[in-house]
């Protein structure tokens, strides 16, 4: 091998196993010298699983090596975001309150994956309680960005994409309850999907606070392994009514298709980085020059009703959950208890308007997907910010508030749609930036085949940040 093996995607992976070009032991080790160079100073991985990763990586081999193998995935090391249970792994939520946590059980997607030979290494770290669009915690500190360690990576799944962008394992599993996978993969040069809600079953996890806004996904280098991963978590699950719909639908990736997609620069008035606008215009015309129509416009729904709906669900949400916990304030963040008490104060008139709110959104993407088949949109509107700030006060010289760099990514949880990120090019100091594709539900499919087409027209898996 000329290339370093902690470098390989999870597709090249398989297939050097395949060859016996080199083993899953053999990747681990690089992984983990990886690991042990570059994780304390970007603070990804916050539990790490060395005896029981070297112990899946050895029967991985053995299998390999009886020609026994349980999939395209195995021996292949992946990250699990700190939100997700992995069985006998310490998962905290990002929180105090679940310091000494240790699941007896994996969650269902971890579960398929475990029983397709992935090595699970450790989990990576997140916000308390996914709720923040950047990654910092009481218990782990603050993750950093790969491209600039004295910025963040985003959130909720930063510590997945700094794993990811640093070499730390090619696939990181994640979850999006409001954009937790997209705007952090813009941040590092990923391909992240956030699938349709139901098609990946979820069974035996935290409570769900956000509904079903929030689902589990994959952040990756290349749309093949992204491909990869959502073939194995995908299958429907009597334990998740949701995925029935897809039950005579296996993940299948398509030829790209000509598609006529709605391009949305701006949300209203709220600003956008200018070198953001400018990447994403620049993705909007190469798309064209691959053969799609691409029509600029603005959104189709009013953007300001949303911002409300997703603050109170998600408060209401955290006020519920904690009424089962006896702690003191003390041990949660600031803005944690801060945002439970707001939940706590809401009405059942509020809650109810919240849901109307949603209902009238999925109401009006259905009709607006009777005309086209995509909405294109930045999918963040800032670039990254200092990583122990929560959010950046301002963009394009503009004061913000929390979620004025999140303003692209909330209404697709809302509806229940898909929506991809896929790198554009970067900014003047090489930091990452992506744009967004979302479909109609059930079209994660037709998502993975504009990205793929994209990548290879405009490459962006050989970007590595110098560490």
């Amino acid at each position: 091998m000329t290339t370093e093996l902690w470098r390989c995607s999870a597709t090249e992976l398989a297939a050097i196993y395949r060859t016996g070009e080199c083993s899953p032991v053999e990747v681990l080790e690089s992984v983990l010298q990886r690991i042990e160079k570059v994780n304390p100073r970007i603070n990804a991985i916050v539990t790490l699983d060395i005896d029981g990763a070297r112990a899946q990586a050895k029967a991985s081999e053995t299998r390999w090596q009886q020609a026994a193998t349980w999939g395209p995935f195995d021996g292949v090391p992946i990250t699990v975001k700190d939100n997700i249970l992995v069985q006998g792994l310490r998962t905290t939520w990002g929180s105090k309150l679940y310091a000494d946590f240790v699941p007896s059980i994996d969650e269902l997607p971890i579960a398929r994956l475990r029983a397709g030979g992935a090595i699970i290494l450790g989990k990576t770290n997140c916000p308390e309680f996914t709720l923040q669009g950047y990654t910092d915690n009481l218990l782990f500190g603050p993750s950093r960005n790969p491209w600039n360690l004295g910025l963040t990576p985003g959130g909720s799944s930063g510590g997945a994409v700094a794993a990811v962008c640093a070499g730390l394992g090619p696939v990181a599993i994640g979850t999006d309850g409001g954009g937790s996978i997209r705007r952090p993969a813009s941040h590092a040069g990923l391909v992240g999907l956030k699938p349709s809600r139901g098609r990946v079953p979820r069974s035996n996890g935290f409570p769900a606070m956000l509904l079903d806004f929030e689902v589990i996904g994959p952040m990756t280098r290349t749309v093949a392994d992204l491909a990869g991963v959502m073939r194995l978590i995908t299958p429907p699950d009597p334990r998740d009514p949701l995925s029935a719909v897809f039950s005579d639908r296996p993940f299948e990736i398509p030829s790209a298709p000509t598609t006529r997609i709605l391009y949305v620069a701006r949300f209203g008035s709220s600003p956008v980085d200018p070198e953001i606008l400018s990447s994403v215009t620049t993705a909007a015309r190469s798309l064209t020059d691959l053969g799609h129509v691409v029509i600029e416009g603005v959104a189709p729904f009013d953007v300001d009703s949303l911002a409300q709906p997703w603050s109170t669900i998600s408060q209401v949400g955290l006020a519920w959950m904690l009424r089962s916990h006896s702690y003191r304030h003390e041990i949660l963040t600031s803005a944690m208890v801060e945002s439970a008490a707001k939940g706590a104060a809401a009405t059942a008139a509020d809650y109810y308007s919240a849901l109307e709110a949603v209902r009238v959104l999925t109401t009006n993407l259905s009709l607006f997907f009777d005309q086209y088949d995509l909405i294109m949109t930045p999918s963040a509107a800032a670039l990254p910010w200092p990583a122990e700030e929560p959010y950046p006060r301002t963009i394009a010289n503009e004061e913000v508030g929390p979620r004025g760099h999140a303003i692209f990514t909330g209404f697709v949880n809302m509806a229940g749609c898909p929506a991809i990120n896929i790198p554009a090019a970067p900014s003047a100091r090489r930091l990452p930036i992506g744009f967004q594709l979302v479909a109609t539900p059930g079209r994660d499919d037709l998502l993975c085949s504009i990205a793929a087409q994209f990548e290879s027209a405009h490459p962006w898996a050989d970007r590595w940040p110098k560490l």
